[in-house]
Formats: structure tokens, C-alpha cells, sequence
């Protein structure tokens, strides 16, 4: 069960992130209205927020999860694959010594976005892609390690639809894991019950398990359908603002 979570409002300049989508630029009020819902939602599903402001140096810190990876016993601040984005931890690092008295770092050369972990109950995959490379991604998994937690890297670099892991992947309960249908096959999630997400609907993949509701994008009833008929309760939130550049709803905040 999480407890909290700590968000970050969109600055000013959101539109001025970085993007691999080309669905135009986001309309900034609009996504603080989304932004908004999310949180509103997260307090529904009995989260006590840690509400950070705007960081107007980093157009991208609106997305939290790429700067840390927290466990019920210790934190890893995460070293960002993309340089505009390495600031973000420092921005973030004070809030979670709030919380966590031990706290490990990603070291250099090695690079790690949080948007690249997905945990599945003891056992973390860890995603290799174009944010987070080998270094960091063995940095993690021995941090992991120490703290009793299996992991194994899945590498995604050859995957043009997903920038991360949990583009592609979303672990819920009882063994289910959503999946895209580009991972579907993949040897690593042989051993799991697979919710697999249509390609016209890859984009809702990435969903999140706050208690006992499932927050998904709107707009993708398959998926949604889905949930429903295997007992999960969804929860639609709308995220056009976001997805213009490359997030999704973990992406909004970090949960424990």
C-alpha cells in the first residue's frame, strides 16, 4: 500500500522539454488542470501529497519518477540520461531525506532515468534504453541486491515506440503485468499472466496500481475493458498535454 507521493507542478516553460513525440506543443494551462486531476486522484486513492513548485530550470522535472527509485527500505537518487535533465536530482534529493535516512547515488559513467524501473513485487526489471545505459542500470541492480530485491535488464534500444521500460510495461498484482504488444514475446515476462495492450492503444500501457485503483489514460477502452473484466478498478484520467512530451502517468510521481 502506498502512502505518499511526491509531484511536481509544470513550469512555465513545460513546452520548452524534451520530446521524441510529434503530436505538437503542449497547451501549458491545460496541462495544470491535468495536473491537477492527477494529484486529486492520488489523494482519492488516500496518498498524502509532497506538493514540489515549479522548477523553471528544468522545463522536464514535472516527470519525478526519472529521478529517483525508492524501496520501503532505502532510496537510489537516479543519474538522468539526458544532461538537461541531471539538475533534477539535486532539485529533488532534500525531499527524499525527509523520508529516507539511506539514500545511494548512480555514479558516473553510469546513466539511469527512473522512468526505465519497473517493479514487479521483489523483483525489478530494469530497462535498458537510450536514458539509461548498462553502468547504471548494474549500479542499480547491486544497490538492489544489498537490499534483498532480484532484478534483471530488459533491453529496449531497438524498441522505436517506447522512450522507457514503463512505456512498455506496467506491473499490477497477482502475477499481472501489462504489456505491449512489441514485449509481449519477450523471454523476461514469460513467467507472468499478460495484459496485452493493443498497438493502437500502446500509449495506455503505461498505467499505475495506487491501492486499489488503476489509473489509466483516457481514451483507450480495450484496455480498460480489460481491467474491469479481471476484477481491477480503473480509474480514466486524461493526459494529452502530457504524452506531447513523452510522459505518462508514473512518470507524474514517486509512490511509497
Amino acid at each position: 500500500m502506498f502512502r505518499h507521493a511526491i509531484v511536481r507542478s509544470p513550469g512555465d516553460n513545460f513546452a520548452e522539454g524534451l520530446t521524441t513525440a510529434e503530436l505538437g506543443k503542449p497547451n501549458v494551462s491545460l496541462a495544470l488542470l491535468q495536473h491537477e486531476s492527477y494529484c486529486d486522484s492520488l489523494t482519492d486513492c488516500g496518498l498524502e501529497l509532497i506538493r514540489l513548485p515549479a522548477d523553471l530550470d528544468h522545463p522536464d522535472s514535472t516527470f519525478v519518477e526519472d529521478t529517483a527509485v525508492l524501496t520501503p527500505q532505502s532510496a537510489a537518487l537516479a543519474r538522468p540520461g539526458a544532461a538537461s535533465r541531471l539538475g533534477e536530482v539535486d532539485g529533488i534529493r532534500e525531499t527524499i531525506q525527509r523520508f529516507y535516512s539511506t539514500i545511494h547515488q548512480i555514479e558516473a559513467p553510469g546513466t539511469l532515468d527512473g522512468g526505465d524501473i519497473c517493479e514487479a513485487d521483489s523483483h525489478f526489471f530494469i530497462g535498458i534504453s537510450h536514458r539509461t545505459n548498462e553502468e547504471g542500470a548494474r549500479q542499480l541492480s547491486r544497490w538492489l541486491a544489498a537490499n534483498g530485491f532480484t532484478s534483471s535488464m530488459v533491453d529496449i534500444r531497438s524498441e522505436s515506440s517506447i522512450l522507457h521500460l514503463k512505456s512498455g510495461i506496467a506491473y499490477l498484482d497477482n502475477n499481472d503485468l501489462v504489456v505491449t504488444e512489441e514485449l509481449a514475446e519477450r523471454e523476461e515476462f514469460r513467467r507472468y499472466n499478460l495484459i496485452r495492450v493493443p498497438a493502437e492503444e500502446t500509449y495506455a500501457c503505461n498505467c499505475v496500481l495506487v491501492n486499489d485503483r488503476v489509473l489509466i489514460p483516457a481514451g483507450f477502452p480495450r484496455l480498460r475493458e480489460d481491467l474491469v473484466s479481471r476484477g481491477y478498478q480503473p480509474l480514466s484520467l486524461e493526459m494529452s498535454e502530457f504524452r506531447k512530451m513523452d510522459g505518462g502517468l508514473s512518470c507524474l510521481s514517486l509512490r511509497f
